[in-house]
C-alpha cells in the first residue's frame, strides 16, 4: 500500500489514536485527504484536511484499512462491519478471533503501541491473523515505524506480556521520576529544580541507552564495579525489593490483559 490508500481511525479524537494519526501524517505514510477519524462528542480542532465523522460505519466503508483505538470496555458497543478489510486493533486484551468475528473480517492485526507514539518513539509489538496478507503486514510495519519501533511477535501470549512491559512502559519511568522528585523536594530542593533534574536524568539515560544500544545490565554492572555513590544506591534499592516489585507489577499487568480478553 502506498500513501494513496485510505486509513480510518476509530477513536481518532483520543490520545493514542490522535498520536498515531499525527505520526503517520508526519512520516508521509498517509495523506491527510485520505485520512478519516471518528469522534463521539466534540470534534477536535486538529488535522483540518482530514475527514472527521461520528459515523463509524461510514468510516469503515470509505477506508481501505480500519484502525480501532477505543478503550476495551467501550469496544463491545462498537458497531462496525469491516467487510473483510484489514482491521488493526490497538486495544489491550482483545483477541484476534474476537475482533475478526465482531467486525466481519479474517484480516486482523492485534498491536500494542504506547503513549510515546505522540513523539514518534513508541515500541509496538504486533501479531497478524493467518489470513492477513503480505501487504497487510507491510502496512502494519509502516504505520508503526512512523510511530517509533515495531516488532512482529510470535503469539498473542507475547502481546499480553508486552502489554505491561511496553504498553504500560512510559508509566514506569514516570513512577520512578515521581518517587525521585518527592524525595528531592522532601530533602529541601525547590520543586522546579527537582523536576528539571529528575526529568533530565531519565531522558538522558534513555538517549544514552539508545545511542549505545547496550544491555541495561551492562550499564548497571559498570556503576556497581565503580563502587561509588551509584553502587550504594543500587544495592540499597535491590535490598528493599526493587526488582521483585517490578516483576510483580509486570505479572499483574499480564494477568489483567488475559482477564480483559476473557471478560466477554
Amino acid at each position: 500500500m502506498g500513501a494513496s490508500f485510505k486509513l480510518g481511525i476509530v477513536g481518532g479524537a483520543g490520545w493514542l489514536g490522535g498520536a498515531i494519526a499525527g505520526a503517520a501524517l508526519a512520516a508521509g505514510t498517509v495523506r491527510a485527504e485520505n485520512l478519516t477519524l471518528s469522534y463521539r462528542r466534540n470534534k477536535p480542532d486538529r488535522f483540518s484536511s482530514a475527514l472527521w465523522t461520528t459515523d463509524n460505519q461510514m468510516l469503515a466503508d470509505r477506508c481501505d484499512v480500519i484502525l480501532i483505538s477505543v478503550r476495551p470496555e467501550d469496544w463491545p458497543s462498537l458497531d462496525l462491519n469491516a467487510r473483510d478489510k484489514l482491521v488493526i486493533s490497538v486495544m489491550a486484551g482483545i483477541r484476534l478471533a474476537a475482533i475478526g468475528e465482531k467486525h466481519a473480517t479474517s484480516r486482523v492485526v492485534r498491536s500494542l503501541p504506547n503513549a510515546a507514539a505522540e513523539v514518534a518513539n513508541s515500541y509496538t509489538p504486533w501479531i497478524a491473523s493467518d489470513n492477513a496478507t503480505q501487504a497487510d503486514r507491510d502496512f502494519t510495519r509502516a504505520i508503526f515505524d512512523a510511530s517509533g519501533v515495531q516488532d512482529e511477535v510470535g503469539s498473542e501470549r507475547d502481546i499480553d506480556y508486552l502489554t505491561g512491559l511496553t504498553g504500560s512502559g512510559p508509566a514506569f519511568p514516570a513512577l520512578l521520576a515521581h518517587a525521585m522528585m518527592r524525595d528531592a523536594v522532601a530533602f529541601g530542593l525547590a520543586p522546579e529544580i527537582a523536576r528539571r533534574a529528575v526529568n533530565t536524568v531519565l531522558t538522558g539515560s534513555g538517549r544514552l541507552l539508545e545511542a549505545r544500544d547496550a544491555s541495561p545490565a551492562e550499564t548497571v554492572h559498570a556503576f556497581l564495579d565503580y563502587r561509588g555513590t551509584t553502587a550504594a544506591a543500587i544495592e540499597t534499592m535491590r535490598q528493599a525489593g526493587f526488582e521483585q516489585a517490578v516483576a510483580n507489577g509486570l505479572a499483574a499487568a499480564f494477568k489483567k490483559s488475559i482477564a480483559m480478553g476473557n471478560s466477554d
